[in-house]
């Protein structure tokens, strides 16, 4: 299963909004088991793990046992069910990492496999499946994609001087690790207000991206006032982009708007944002914005994973700082995490924290 996990996440910057899928066909030989197949998903509308796994393994399939990270499919999609190709090669057994909660999967899949014959267990390395699956599970489970809130400061936690001059605080390492950030999430969403400050592309632009084929991210900006400008570079490209508006506006051409509630302080309502774009099979949302929409999605709940870039340097007391979050008066209302890694990338620390207490 370690194997199929390690293929899977070599779909992570080409498959959504499908999941991330691997597939390892092992048989018994003459030294033991061998892998006699395998594969994994790589783009949404192409072949699905299982299928390259069987093509690779040929006739070998039959009586193999089948390590899927994800429960096999049972319906049809753009692509026929996995579990009916499973079952017509002749596999033995299925050994699954994480049950698929989509609602046309859900136990279908193991169902059809068991009356074809072929046994089937599950929660073989679920939680590594789980978390290399995280936006397709949160979008199906939670109705909203995984949110990972992106952050780069100073030692000092200062994200800009004064006058808002911010290029650049981290180097060229950490600001490549960003754009590898936006190729994995598969969707980047900021606010106006960044958009109106400094004009971004959040595109991704690293060399292996067109080698490789990464898909370039969706692009959502939350404007509460419809502000921003069809000249804004964040609406360039082929992407696909979100503008989320609390007020009635005309699009740039291509450009899908949708105007939301507002909140209590009059701005786009987050949790009605991030459930407009669940119902678009957005999975994972990289949240790259000032501090005023950091700390409103801090606040809401929203988030579940914080990357800090930290620079060696300090910018001093006038500086911007890194997060807004008023109403804090007492050390016992912070907002507490847990740090999962920590690692340097060229001269910068990058951080990755969890909420926590909170599950993926």
């Amino acid at each position: 299963m370690r194997r199929a996990l390690a293929l899977a996440a070599r779909g992570k910057c080409t498959t959504q909004p499908n999941p991330r899928v691997g597939c390892v066909l092992v048989r018994d030989g003459a030294d033991g088991p061998q892998i006699v197949g395998e594969g994994w998903h790589q783009r949404a509308g192409e072949p699905h793990a299982e299928v390259f796994a069987l093509r690779m393994a040929g006739e070998r399939a039959r009586g193999a046992d089948a390590y899927v990270t994800l429960e096999p499919c049972a319906h049809h999609g753009r692509t026929p069910p996995c579990a009916d190709a499973l079952i017509a090669a002749g596999v033995a057994r299925v050994f699954v990492a994480v049950g698929d909660p989509h609602p046309q999967v859900a136990g279908a899949g193991f169902a059809k496999l068991r009356a074809a014959g072929i046994a089937c267990e599950s929660g073989l390395l679920e939680a590594e499946a789980r978390e290399l699956a995280r936006g397709f599970l949160s979008r199906i489970e939670r109705k909203r994609p995984f949110v990972t809130l992106k952050l780069a400061m100073s030692l000092d936690g200062r994200t800009a001087m004064a006058s808002g001059e911010s290029r650049w605080i981290t180097g060229d390492e950490a600001r490549a690790d960003v754009h590898r950030l936006r190729a994995e999430a598969g969707a980047v969403l900021t606010s106006s207000d960044t958009v109106l400050a400094d004009d971004p592309e959040l595109s991704v632009r690293l060399p292996q991206a067109e080698r490789e084929g990464w898909r370039q991210p969706d692009r959502i900006v939350l404007d509460s006032h419809a502000r921003v400008p069809a000249s804004a570079k964040v609406w360039t490209g082929h992407a696909q982009r979100f503008w989320l508006t609390a007020s009635a506006a005309t699009a740039p051409e291509g450009v899908e708007t949708a105007v939301l509630p507002r909140d209590a302080d009059g701005h786009v309502s987050l949790p009605a944002a991030l459930s407009y774009l669940a119902g678009r099979d957005v999975n994972e949302v990289l949240v790259e914005c000032g501090p005023r929409l950091a700390g409103s999605f801090l606040r809401a709940g929203l988030v579940d994973e914080l990357v800090v870039y930290t620079a060696p340097k300090l910018l001093g007391d006038a500086a911007r700082g890194l997060v807004h979050l008023p109403g804090l008066e007492r050390l016992a209302d912070h907002v507490a995490l847990q740090f999962t890694s920590a690692e340097f990338i060229g001269h910068d620390l990058k951080i990755t924290a969890r909420i926590a207490g909170r599950e993926s």
